[in-house]
């Protein structure tokens, strides 16, 4: 069975930090780029950050730079999202998903991802 499944992500306080993980069943990621978005309730979907099938090149949102960081192990199909600083407002569903073309990390539109997770909860509370 092709899928994607995440898994990390849960409760934590302001300031906290989590790693999420992306992992491949059915299927290599190694050809793809990866990407993970973000939606909170009632808002749309977006754009956290994007790594290169390779690892060797990665992407971000502004509001994640410096405090959030992408890596894969392509050894273990698995992609990571490790969070630091986390804030109320980084609360929302986490999705990962694979994506055709390197080039289009960089505009970070959902519909560019062609194969998506089922997504995990984080939720930044005291």
């Amino acid at each position: 069975q092709v899928q994607l499944v995440e898994s990390g992500g849960g409760l934590v306080q302001p300031g906290g930090s989590l790693r999420l993980s992306c992992a491949a069943s059915g299927f290599t990621l190694d050809y793809y780029a990866m990407g993970w978005f973000r939606q909170a309730p009632g808002k749309e979907r977006e754009a956290v950050s994007c790594i290169s099938s390779s690892g060797s090149r990665t992407y971000y949102a502004d509001s994640m730079k410096g405090r959030f960081t992408i890596s894969r192990d392509n050894a273990k199909n698995t992609v990571y999202l490790q969070m630091n600083s986390l804030k109320p407002e980084d609360a929302a569903v986490y999705y990962c998903a694979t994506v055709p073309a390197e080039s289009l990390c960089t505009v970070g539109r959902p519909y560019d991802y062609d194969f998506w997770g089922q997504g995990t909860q984080v939720t930044v509370s005291s």
